[in-house]
């Protein structure tokens, strides 16, 4: 799994601020509902390398835009959880920004604003981040501009001239849908490892069943690892789906964050050299902490 000796993670994607609203009441049109409101730090690829900091890989790095409203408190929440932020300021865009509904069943809804995110480019990219490092991954929200895809296709052929294996997270459906599957499928040639959820991979196949989803996407991909929630994860590769690893029971209060905590563990468990299986296991067992608690990170005790 690891690439030229490295043990590092680098994780080349997003840091947003989430604005976390759980209402126990159906959404009321025209008037009020009651929530409870928080401000808490997310991004998909900044909550899968706290996750991953989080199960014991000792070097994470994260490369991603943000903007100078939010950078230095971004900067010291990262730090807090263990990973190594290369954090680039953006002058013009402010930092993005999540609104999470999350109802009384743990599930939520974005309202996304990328904010600097999608600024991401070329130019913020340097090979000097491969040093030491065994492991590439990618978020899927950068291949939906054209500036942060050259950075993140960038990132990918640096670390495939070096034999680092690269992982990427479809991120979203409904951005995916947008943008195309077939161009968004082509940005991702070369990728080593998909880790979709079942909605991810019914679109980008055209397929409901989960597992012909994954077997289908492992005929273009090395390793799939699709999430299915509270079903658990389907292992996929040559086009066969080769384990399928059960959900550790949870009861959920919110669900945001609960693909990047699987994500996270299942790359510092390959990273320690689990098979793709047992690596699963681990990211099952990460995702069911995640949806107990509030927000998309792990708890870090004040």
């Amino acid at each position: 799994m690891t690439g030229a000796g490295g043990t590092a993670l680098l994780v080349v994607g997003d840091v947003v601020t989430d604005v976390l609203a759980r209402h126990r009441t159906p959404l009321a049109p025209a008037t009020d509902t009651a929530a409870r409101i928080v401000t808490l730090p997310g991004g998909a690829g900044a909550n899968v390398a706290c996750w991953a900091a989080h199960s014991g890989v000792r070097d994470v790095r994260l490369l991603a835009r943000v903007g100078a409203d939010a950078a230095d408190r971004h900067d010291r929440a990262l730090r807090a959880a263990g990973v190594r932020p290369h954090l680039v300021t953006d002058p013009d865009a402010p930092t993005g920004t999540v609104i999470c509904l999350v109802g009384a069943d743990g599930e939520r809804t974005f309202l996304t604003d990328s904010g600097a995110v999608l600024r991401l480019s070329a130019a913020d990219w340097s090979d000097d981040l491969l040093a030491g490092v065994g492991h590439l991954h990618v978020s899927g929200y950068l291949f939906f501009a054209d500036a942060s895809r050259t950075a993140a296709r960038l990132a990918m052929e640096a670390a495939r001239a070096r034999s680092v294996p690269v992982s990427v997270d479809p991120a979203s459906a409904g951005f995916i849908a947008r943008y195309g599957v077939d161009r968004f499928l082509t940005a991702l040639a070369g990728a080593d490892v998909l880790l979709p959820n079942h909605d991810e991979a019914a679109l980008l196949t055209g397929l409901p069943d989960p597992a012909d989803a994954a077997a289908k996407l492992s005929r273009h991909f090395p390793l799939v690892v699709c999430t299915q929630g509270p079903r658990g994860a389907l292992v996929a590769a040559s086009g066969a789906v080769t384990a399928r690893v059960p959900a550790e029971s949870a009861t959920a209060v919110d669900t945001t964050g609960a693909g990047d905590a699987f994500t996270g563990a299942f790359l510092a468990a390959r990273l320690a050299g689990h098979d793709p299986a047992a690596a699963a296991r681990h990211g099952c067992r990460a995702g069911a902490r995640a949806v107990t608690v509030i927000g998309a990170r792990p708890h870090i005790p004040a």
